[in-house]
């Protein structure tokens, strides 16, 4: 193989890689991460350490007065509100006699439950 593709098939990739390593040493120091850590993290494990510094920085900007989700057990559609509450293991609701009817909204058997 000549020269030139030789340089392409390592050189680029190893230009990349370099590079990556030199932005996650560059930004760790920006953000008040260890420098060293993160490149040498970054150096060892090729792009996925790269990710993995990226997943791990994006931890320190988190605002809790920005979480729409604080505070909150779990994000119920309002099309789904007026739904009625399964009964846990603890309820004592003899469900063994269902008619196939929603007592609370007294509607009839559903197409699936006809006799």
């Amino acid at each position: 193989m000549s020269t030139i593709v030789w340089a392409a098939i390592v050189g680029i990739p190893l230009a990349w890689h370099l590079g990556l390593t030199g932005v996650a040493y560059y930004d760790a120091g920006r953000v008040g991460m260890p420098r060293k850590k993160w490149a040498t993290i970054t150096f060892l494990v090729p792009i996925f350490g790269f990710f993995t510094y990226l997943f791990e920085r994006s931890e320190l900007s988190y605002d809790p007065e920005e979480d729409p989700y604080r505070g909150n057990n779990f994000n119920i559609h309002p099309s789904r509100a007026d739904d009625t509450v399964l009964p846990s293991k603890g309820e004592a609701n003899d469900l063994t006699e269902w008619d196939g009817r929603d007592r609370e909204r007294d509607d009839g058997p559903g197409p699936l439950n006809d006799p």
